[in-house]
């Protein structure tokens, strides 16, 4: 996996289409920006100051969501980061559903624009 540094997805962005926050059960925040054009994501970013296993689901799933229909990023689950980061540890997994979660905050966010 990346370091944050050369991870291109990591960092908070300025005017996204549409965001979110939330706070995982260990403590953690995670936040998603997404630029959405058209129903596609076209750009996204996470952030957060949490654990390394955080920081590895939050870029698995940016980059999952990336260049995906809204549909399509809706798609993605825990289990897809979980299955593609087999040497992510049990006590890590929740940082799965935390990325995940966020993501679909974001995308509520954008669906729920006037």
């Amino acid at each position: 996996m990346k370091k944050r540094s050369e991870d291109g997805s990591f960092g908070r962005m300025n005017d996204p289409t549409a965001s979110a926050v939330l706070k995982g059960i260990c403590g953690d925040e995670m936040e998603f920006y997404l630029f959405i054009r058209n129903g596609v994501i076209e750009d996204v970013r996470y952030y957060t100051e949490g654990c390394e296993d955080t920081r590895i689901c939050g870029a698995a799933v940016a980059g999952m969501a990336k260049g995906k229909s809204i549909m399509d990023a809706l798609s993605i689950n825990p289990k897809d980061i979980i299955d593609s980061h087999r040497d992510l540890p049990e006590e890590g997994r929740h940082c799965a559903i935390l990325a995940v979660s966020t993501l679909y905050r974001a995308i509520a966010d954008y669906l729920l624009l006037p």
